[in-house]
């Protein structure tokens, strides 16, 4: 069900009795459905919780995920005193952009989910650009 921004703020407003969790899916589902990945193209989705940093990069014509990184990756948590960090989430960026040179995989369509592009989401995104991919 895609909903646009106004029809999501009414029913958050109006409706007391949406529950967070609802706002949140009908919010991702609104922004995913007009971003796709492609062979050419794949999507890097980000998850994010109060503890770590997750990204991948995922095909959407074949459902398939080609590449994970995380800081509970073993090269990376041991450059970390906390995973809970904007560096944190550049050193994910970073290491992610080297994955995906290795398998040719250079342009790519980036997907935020539900976060505000801001703090450790524009931390990663600014490490996957300077390890040299382009969105």
């Amino acid at each position: 069900m895609k909903l646009s921004r106004r029809t999501l703020l009414k029913l958050k407003n109006k409706n007391k009795k949406l529950k967070p969790n609802k706002y949140n899916k009908l919010k991702r589902e609104s922004l995913r459905g007009t971003i796709k990945g492609t062979v050419e193209r794949p999507r890097l989705s980000v998850y994010r919780s109060n503890q770590h940093i997750y990204a991948q990069i995922i095909d959407d014509t074949t459902s398939k995920t080609l590449l994970a990184c995380s800081t509970l990756d073993r090269s990376i948590k041991l450059n970390l005193s906390t995973s809970r960090t904007c560096d944190a989430s550049r050193l994910v960026g970073e290491k992610l952009a080297e994955l995906s040179l290795k398998k040719n995989i250079t342009k790519i369509v980036f997907d935020r989910g539900p976060y505000l592009y801001h703090g450790r989401i524009k931390a990663l995104a600014d490490g996957a650009r300077a390890g040299g991919l382009k969105f």
